[in-house]
């Protein structure tokens, strides 16, 4: 399917900011009223899963070390971020990349034993997530009308992935629904029959979690369970400034 980059999406949302304008009349009402709206944004994993670990089909993996990878990928994210501010945007929700390298898709291609994550590709994520969460605090620091927050989605994740069982989940290494090995080799296809028991799985398919996964990171994000799951704040008390 075709895919919107973020800065596709940030014009999008520029574009979008002059009709809010225009329905409320005026830029300081405009301006007031996107101040209270909350702005989550995800981003990464395509980059490293169809960009950085395709060697076939980009160079950006021999062209950079992972460090300089996430300094690229870090750099871009600061500038459309600052573009999102300057037209209004003041409360911030950065998620982290979870654990890619434990994906079926990866499991499949790159995992001996089919189960265990594939630490290159994990590292790397790790790599990322920490100057993301450094991009916080100097959001922090230098715009001190606007509020960003870091969601530790990995962390989360991993916690998910060591402890199963405490969540209901049976399956953690096989998509419910695919082709090949791992159900991770292609993803779900048109009329194939999924899993009938998807609340036991983490992954839906190839590369996404189940509801059932993707409903435990939402809440530890709007209301975190370990200090680690949100730095400085989570979301419940990121909408209550």
């Amino acid at each position: 399917g075709d895919r919107i980059s973020f800065s596709g999406q940030v014009k999008n949302y520029q574009n979008t900011v002059q009709q809010v304008v225009n329905l409320l009349g005026n830029q300081d009402q405009a301006a007031n009223y996107l101040s209270r709206c909350i702005y989550s944004i995800g981003l990464g994993s395509n980059d490293y899963l169809n960009n950085y670990f395709q060697p076939l089909y980009y160079s950006t993996g021999r062209q950079y070390t992972p460090e300089q990878y996430a300094d690229l990928l870090i750099q871009q994210y600061t500038q459309q971020l600052q573009a999102l501010y300057n037209y209004g945007a003041r409360k911030f929700v950065l998620i982290g990349v979870g654990q890619i390298g434990c994906s079926p898709n990866q499991l499949a291609q790159n995992s001996p034993d089919g189960r265990t994550c594939v630490k290159r590709v994990n590292d790397a994520n790790v790599i990322f997530n920490n100057k993301l969460r450094g991009l916080v605090d100097q959001f922090n620091n230098n715009d001190s009308d606007a509020k960003f927050i870091y969601i530790n989605a990995y962390g989360i994740f991993q916690d998910i992935t060591a402890n199963p069982a405490r969540y209901g989940f049976r399956v953690t290494n096989t998509g419910c629904c695919g082709v090949g090995r791992n159900n991770g080799q292609i993803t779900c296809l048109p009329l194939q029959n999924p899993c009938p028991n998807r609340r036991e799985y983490v992954f839906w398919d190839a590369f996404h979690p189940t509801e059932a996964a993707n409903t435990i990171i939402a809440t530890r994000s709007y209301s975190a369970q370990s200090p680690s799951d949100a730095y400085p704040i989570d979301i419940r008390r990121l909408a209550q400034l």
